[in-house]
């Protein structure tokens, strides 16, 4: 194993294989479908520092396990949004919102072309695979908001709402953040959020397929050319999230009483 591969074995949630130069990660749970919570938002953010980091990486294939993308689905709560279990404090607070920083950041931190291969209904953070360069879902994969507003009554604030606002237009954004709105494969390709759709089993092949004629690039090519796709995200990521992650922190607060208390 190259020098360069140590981290590929290094994560709990996320398999890395990588063949000429195409890297593909996938996220699990105990070789099922990742559960969302403290330690795989960590685990994310280290791995996209380190896959930015590795030169030897020109393609990257994010996908996740089984039939499902991420979940499970929220009930809301501020004890949620933090994911850790303690006493909400200034300090607990600035972690939870440090590590969600730093996750959205370093994803946009990799400058080579990605390709998002939603395998199923993504229940959690399904801005994650939208913010790949190519996106394709299989024919039964949804895409929703299942931890914010009208769930939990939280303000989608951790990225969610400006990754949609940007690639579905400010009023069918609010749209769907207001009312909760589910969307189906048909309808994430018809409102160009996804390329292609297809049968589950032939997504990895088709991601593959796709990689292997980006590669032929020039390594340069290939990272500029992801630049410029993302600066329009990644500067609207970096003027959002302390903003938006401040206000999502204050109304859960005030629906766990915490504001009460003190």
């Amino acid at each position: 194993m190259d020098e360069s591969e140590s981290y590929f074995k290094k994560y709990r949630h996320i398999k890395m294989r990588r063949r000429a130069g195409i890297l593909e990660m996938t996220l699990h749970s105990d070789d099922g479908p990742l559960q969302w919570g403290h330690h795989p938002k960590i685990e994310l953010w280290h791995a996209f520092d380190d896959i930015a980091s590795d030169r030897g990486n020109r393609i990257v294939i994010l996908t996740g396990t089984g039939n499902e993308f991420m979940g499970p689905r929220d009930t809301g709560g501020l004890g949620t949004y933090t994911s850790i279990q303690q006493e909400v404090t200034p300090v607990v607070v600035d972690t939870a919102h440090w590590y969600m920083r730093r996750m959205m950041m370093r994803l946009m931190d990799i400058e080579v072309p990605m390709i998002g291969v939603v395998n199923g209904p993504a229940l959690r953070h399904s801005e994650l695979p939208l913010m790949c360069d190519i996106v394709i879902a299989a024919d039964d994969a949804t895409f929703e908001d299942t931890a914010h507003f009208l769930i939990g009554s939280l303000v989608p604030g951790d990225g969610v709402t400006t990754v949609y606002s940007l690639l579905l237009g400010l009023n069918r954004a609010r749209y769907m953040a207001l009312t909760g709105q589910v969307l189906s494969a048909k309808e994430a390709k018809d409102l160009g959020l996804v390329g292609e759709v297809m049968p589950r089993e032939k997504l990895l092949p088709r991601a593959w397929e796709l990689a292997e004629a980006l590669a032929k690039k020039p390594d340069l090519a290939l990272r500029y050319t992801r630049m410029v796709l993302t600066r329009p995200l990644k500067k609207a990521l970096e003027e959002d999230l302390p903003y938006f992650m401040s206000l999502e922190t204050m109304a859960g607060m005030e629906k766990s009483g915490a504001m009460e208390k003190k």
